[in-house]
């Protein structure tokens, strides 16, 4: 049979060079080479498993602790970890490991929700910078560089100020903060795609602007993007937590990873595991995210693929 194959095979060229470009199409699949050059990345991989992690505890943190993250012991205040609470007590009595587990939701939910909407408005505006250029570019971009010229952190606390202290008024500020990152990564990107000879055919074939910015240049944009995006969870995460440290973010009771930090400050010394244990998760997610981004970039990158 194989040696069959392979005599028509030889006697019919076209069906050879039909499999061919068939074998190349299969091994050039952009999505394909990604993911080959991610499961290669170790770091992207921890990354992977890392955040896994604390969406599982987020998700099935009724499951994994018997206890309430509002439910208060005063008979056991400031336990150290033990069998009955894995990572202890906190000044109320309440579950360490309870409060993380339903502040990984807290914290995953706000850096999602802060990057989608900074990414939405910051790839939006800085398509429109890009592309049309002109007025509409310096006017945007002014605006970016005003946003960018005061510290993050100061202009979340100075958003914050103005529409109240809550959770959801905390991630509508980071998202506010992390616009201008998108749109100037976004514009740039435009920028050196509009003079593309593909765009350019496409503008002299009659094609809108609408369609050649839908079907040309968004699509070879979201390489940057979705870098950026990954690595932008991290920061969103770190700057809530920042907020909720200094009262501006979620409030009591929510279980939040920066308030649990401010509420047991004043504990450093007598009971360290109050601040250890939500300090570490902060830091685990943020170093999660940015293995994550660092290996999508690698993997994005023509120049590290070999």
């Amino acid at each position: 049979m194989q040696k069959e194959e392979k005599q028509q095979v030889a006697t019919n060229p076209s069906k050879k060079k039909h499999q061919m470009n068939s074998e190349e199409i299969e091994e050039s699949s952009p999505l394909k080479e990604t993911l080959q050059q991610l499961r290669k990345n170790r770091m992207a991989i921890t990354g992977f498993i890392i955040i896994i992690f604390f969406l599982i505890l987020g998700i099935f943190a009724p499951i994994l602790t018997p206890y309430g993250f509002e439910d208060q012991d005063p008979v056991n205040r400031l336990m150290t970890p033990s069998a009955e609470h894995w990572l202890g007590t906190d000044d109320l009595g309440r579950d360490i490991f309870t409060r993380i587990a339903y502040g990984a939701r807290i914290s995953l939910y706000v850096g999602f929700f802060a990057v989608i909407g900074a990414l939405i408005f910051g790839t939006l505006l800085g398509i429109c910078a890009g592309y049309f250029g002109r007025w509409i570019d310096m006017l945007i971009s002014r605006i970016f560089d005003i946003l960018l010229a005061f510290p993050s952190i100061l202009l979340a606390i100075a958003v914050v100020a103005i529409l109240g202290s809550s959770l959801e008024n905390a991630l509508i500020a980071i998202a506010i903060i992390n616009i201008p990152i998108f749109g100037r990564l976004v514009r740039s990107k435009v920028i050196s795609l509009r003079e593309e000879e593909y765009v350019l055919a496409a503008k002299a074939q009659g094609m809108k602007n609408g369609r050649i910015i839908l079907y040309h240049i968004l699509p070879n944009s979201l390489a940057p993007i979705i870098v950026q995006a990954t690595l932008g969870f991290g920061t969103a995460i770190l700057e809530a937590a920042a907020l909720g440290f200094l009262g501006l973010g979620a409030q009591p009771p929510t279980p939040e990873w920066g308030k649990m930090l401010a509420d047991s400050r004043d504990f450093l010394q007598l009971a360290p595991w109050t601040l250890i244990f939500p300090g570490v998760s902060i830091m685990l997610v943020v170093l999660g995210f940015n293995l994550i981004g660092d290996g999508l970039r690698d993997a994005l990158d023509p120049r590290m693929k070999n």
